[in-house]
């Protein structure tokens, strides 16, 4: 299945996508995708009924809907640095032995169409295309052998950085949590849909032309590291979003650099999830 969260007269809902049809999953009790994936499997067979036999009134055209990020205020937004291997060969750096964790907070998330804003106190604004999965059952010190048990499913993100900000000092945070700077979407595809998450290939597309286009096996820390990793400091919850690195192709490491300006449209695409597509605008 494929969860989304839509606009419903500016009201943030649920859904699940049958083919081209988005279905309304309210009716079902659930005000929230976080509600559906914290419920766990029973959730997931009783909005299975419902895609068998929708109602008329649960149905609209996925092209008329508005569609958020499918978590749009995520309980964390966790995010792994110089992870791939061609990434980390072409900024230099070794390659690292423990994974390199930051964050964003959640006011940075935006959703697919939804627009990323140029801050006003920064003029180095990197893309960076992300394969992101999605914590569903939670918990403290995950065995790596778990990992499946611990994945709600697997979305797309861009992590757009301010490279001055983050590079003035040790610590990523404030480079990377400008307001906008988290897109996700356009959904959450489950596991049953993606046959090996390792495997995919991974593109962004900065006005259609090929900037960053790799596959998720480059990935030196892959899902079952982190989830391990990461359980055995703090308790992963249902919701939260882990985006696993950015593959070669950045902004900043081109001659002359290329960073995001006005008028830009980003395209990130997954093979098997789909493509987050988002414009560029100055902020206001």
């Amino acid at each position: 299945m494929r969860f989304v969260t839509f606009d419903l007269n500016g009201k943030p809902c649920p859904g699940v996508l049958s083919g081209d049809t988005l279905l309304d999953i309210t009716s079902l009790g659930f005000s929230s995708l976080i509600e559906v994936i914290a419920a766990g499997p029973e959730a997931r067979a009783k909005i299975g009924n419902l895609v068998l036999e929708p109602p008329d009134a649960a149905k609209q055209p996925l092209s008329e809907a508005k569609l958020l990020a499918p978590i749009p205020r995520p309980p964390k937004v966790i995010c792994v640095g110089l992870n791939y291997r061609d990434h980390a060969a072409e900024t230099k750096a070794r390659l690292p032995t423990v994974p390199t964790i930051f964050n964003k907070f959640p006011t940075a998330v935006i959703g697919p169409g939804a627009n990323i804003a140029i801050p006003r106190l920064s003029k180095a604004i990197d893309y960076e295309a992300e394969f992101a999965f999605v914590i569903g059952r939670g918990g403290r010190h995950i065995a790596p052998g778990e990992w499946p048990d611990h994945v709600f499913g697997y979305t797309i993100a861009n992590d757009v950085s301010a490279r001055d900000y983050q590079r003035a000092t040790s610590q990523w945070l404030m480079g990377k949590t400008f307001d906008t700077f988290g897109p996700m979407g356009p959904w959450i595809a489950t596991p049953d849909e993606i046959e090996d998450p390792h495997e995919l290939d991974i593109r962004m597309e900065l006005n259609g032309e090929t900037m960053q286009n790799s596959n998720t096996r480059e990935l030196i820390f892959k899902i079952p590291d982190l989830i391990a990793y990461l359980s055995g400091v703090f308790t992963l919850e249902p919701g939260d979003a882990i985006l696993t690195g950015t593959p070669s192709g950045v902004g900043f490491v081109r001659e002359p650099p290329r960073f995001l300006q006005p008028g830009d449209e980003c395209v990130v695409k997954i093979k098997g999830i789909g493509e987050l597509r988002n414009q560029v605008i100055a902020e206001a």
